[in-house]
């Protein structure tokens, strides 16, 4: 489609988002009315919202559109599975200047309702606005199925800790491209669009899960937050964690120890979660540590030792010690 944002119009504009979305069984009114309308079997609604905003989260000559909407749905739908739901709808809140081309909101609509599709949710509204900076806001919502939240506050002392999904490959993506470089291409598309493990949310709560998030900030970040949340201390086993060989060969090439992405890097959105030790896992987790009890050293813990190097993303801080 030719032309801009502004020459096509607001109502112009939402009709051609609306015109590209799909509808699960779940949704019961869907674009075009005031509200729309998703069942609750559960009548329970987890949500989650999220912010990403041109120049800070993304880059037009990184990504493209499509990607924005796949990495801006993902980081959403997985904050619904790392609670135990399942993900059944995302709201759009989109800011956009007038002269930009309208083949980049419409190819952002259709990263969001791809990347819909593979968690089983679907676009359902939203709102669009003229503004100076690209800025894409999104609202998930989830359904637990009769099932308890797994929030963060319920790790105990012996509990194993375990992940599922990608470490580190997101934050090596970005110190590929951030030197020029396109390849290897599996790091560059995993900073792209990330592929959280939508199902295993839902399936480690019935395994019996007492805490879990997913890594967005930063593994030992992240598990920092069930600790403080839990009143615990954690201890990550590094040797139990792989680091593949092109991470290695990457690390090698600009300078960085591979295991400071799987320990700190985000945005991967893997799901972390703790277990009662008799719990027997699929072999989809992977066990990397244990939780103690708290003592004077800090909460997380990489092989009974502090992590000196820098721990995490803070928005307005920046990174974040351990």
């Amino acid at each position: 489609m030719k032309g801009t944002v502004g020459e096509l119009g607001e109502f112009g504009l939402i009709r051609e988002l609306t015109s590209r979305l799909t509808a699960t069984p779940a949704v019961r009114v869907g674009p075009g009315d005031d509200a729309a309308v998703v069942a609750a079997p559960d009548r329970r609604v987890v949500a989650s919202t999220d912010i990403l905003v041109e120049g800070r989260h993304f880059r037009r000559d990184w990504s493209t559109a499509y990607d924005v909407g796949r990495k801006a749905a993902a980081q959403n739908l997985a904050d619904i599975a790392a609670m135990g739901a399942v993900p059944t709808a995302l709201l759009l809140g989109l800011v956009v200047p007038a002269e930009l081309p309208v083949t980049w909101p419409t190819e952002l609509m259709d990263g969001l309702r791809d990347e819909c599709q593979v968690a089983g949710a679907s676009v359902v509204g939203g709102d669009v606005v003229r503004g100076d900076t690209i800025t894409v806001s999104i609202t998930a919502l989830g359904d637990l199925r009769n099932q308890e939240p797994v929030t963060r506050a319920g790790a105990q002392p012996g509990d194993l800790v375990a992940v599922t999904g990608w470490l580190g490959w997101s934050a090596a993506g970005f110190a590929v491209l951030s030197r020029g470089f396109r390849s290897p291409r599996a790091f560059v598309e995993a900073h792209r669009r990330p592929e959280p493990p939508y199902h295993a949310g839902p399936a480690a709560a019935g395994l019996g899960a007492t805490a879990m998030c997913d890594v967005s900030d930063g593994l030992i970040a992240d598990l920092g937050h069930i600790a403080e949340a839990s009143k615990v201390r954690i201890d990550i086993r590094s040797g139990a964690i792989d680091i593949p060989s092109q991470m290695n060969d990457i690390g090698q090439a600009v300078g960085v120890d591979p295991m400071q992405w799987v320990l700190t890097g985000g945005e991967d959105h893997a799901i972390v979660a703790t277990f009662p030790p008799d719990v027997k896992l699929p072999a989809r987790w992977k066990v990397i540590g244990e939780v103690l009890n708290p003592s004077a050293l800090p909460q997380v813990t990489v092989d009974g030792a502090p992590w000196t190097s820098k721990g995490g993303w803070d928005h307005f801080g920046g990174e974040i010690e351990s």
